[in-house]
C-alpha cells in the first residue's frame, strides 16, 4: 500500500485542520487504478467540535463511517463536515467519470447528493461498513474496501481515460479558463464535452475549469503568497477583478481578503 502526496488542494485554511485531524491518503491497486484516484483515512479526537470545509474535485466518493456510509456525488459548493469528539472515516475518492460504470446511469443525478451505499450496490453491500471498520488499521481498511470494489469493477472503460486525460489538461493549464479555450485542446465539440460530463463526470466542463481555478487561488492564499488580484481576475477569465471576488464570495463565503485573514489567524 503506497501513501499518497500530500497536498491541501481543495481544503480550506488547511493548516488550522492538520491540528485537529490525521488525514491520510493511499493508492489503489493497479487493477483498480482505472476507477479509484485514492483512499483518504481521516482519524480525530477533539475537546471541542471542529468544522472543516472543503471545496471538492469533481468526483464521487464512497464514505464508510459507523451507521451513516454512504455515496456522495460531486458536491457543487461548499461542503462543511462537523467533527466532534473521536472518530474515524474512510473513503474512496474515484477518478472522474471513474464511478459511471458502477452507477450504469448518469453521474449527474448523484450530484449534490448522497445515498446509502446499498442504494447502488445492493443488500450485499450491508457487510462492508463492518469489514471495513473492525479492520486493525488503514492498510486492513485498504484492502477490505478493495475486495468489495473488485468484485464488483465494471469493464475498463475508453472514456473515463479521455476524461481524466482532459482534467489533467484543465489542472495543469492555467490558461484554460473557458470551454473554447478547452475545446481547442481536445477532440471534441463544447456539446459533446457537455454530453459527456454530464453522463460521466456529473458537472459541466466550464464548473471543472472554475472550480481548479478557484482551488489554485484557494492554495495561494493559505501558502502565504501576496496575489495581485486585478492580474489574478484577467488570468481566469473574468472581465473585472469584481466579477471574481463576487464569485469567490459565493463559494467560500468570504472574500479573498477575509480567507487571507482567516488563513492568518489559523497561523497564529
Amino acid at each position: 500500500m503506497q501513501e499518497k502526496t500530500w497536498t491541501t488542494r481543495g481544503i480550506l485554511n488547511p493548516k488550522a485542520g492538520q491540528s485537529k485531524f490525521e488525514l491520510n491518503r493511499y493508492l489503489p491497486a493497479p487493477d483498480l487504478a482505472h476507477f479509484v484516484e485514492h483512499y483518504w483515512v481521516i482519524h480525530w479526537d477533539l475537546p471541542t467540535p471542529y468544522e472543516q470545509e472543503t471545496i471538492s474535485h469533481p468526483c464521487v466518493n464512497m464514505v464508510i463511517e459507523r451507521n451513516n456510509t454512504r455515496i456522495y456525488g460531486v458536491v457543487s459548493g461548499k461542503f462543511t463536515r462537523l467533527l466532534e469528539g473521536s472518530g474515524l472515516v474512510m473513503a474512496t475518492k474515484f477518478r472522474p467519470g471513474g464511478f459511471y460504470g458502477f452507477l450504469r446511469s448518469p453521474v449527474s443525478t448523484l450530484t449534490d447528493q448522497s445515498v446509502p451505499v446499498e442504494v447502488i450496490f445492493g443488500d450485499d453491500s450491508q457487510g462492508l461498513e463492518a469489514a471495513v471498520l473492525s479492520a486493525s488499521d488503514d492498510a486492513a481498511m485498504i484492502a477490505a474496501t478493495e475486495d468489495f470494489l473488485r468484485a464488483r469493477a465494471p469493464a475498463h472503460d475508453a472514456h473515463v481515460d479521455e476524461i481524466n486525460q482532459i482534467i489533467d489538461a484543465i489542472m495543469s493549464d492555467r490558461t484554460i479558463t473557458q470551454v473554447d479555450a478547452l475545446v481547442n485542446r481536445v477532440n471534441r465539440s463544447a456539446r459533446s464535452l457537455q454530453r459527456l460530463f454530464s453522463q460521466y463526470v456529473g458537472v459541466s466542463p466550464k464548473w471543472v475549469i472554475q472550480r481548479y481555478r478557484l482551488q489554485e487561488v484557494t492554495e495561494q492564499l493559505a501558502d502565504g503568497q501576496v496575489v495581485d488580484w486585478s492580474r489574478l481576475a484577467q488570468e481566469m477569465g473574468y472581465y473585472d477583478q469584481a466579477h471574481f471576488i463576487k464569485d469567490f464570495k459565493a463559494l467560500i463565503g468570504a472574500t479573498p481578503a477575509e480567507y487571507t485573514g482567516q488563513i492568518q489567524s489559523a497561523d497564529g
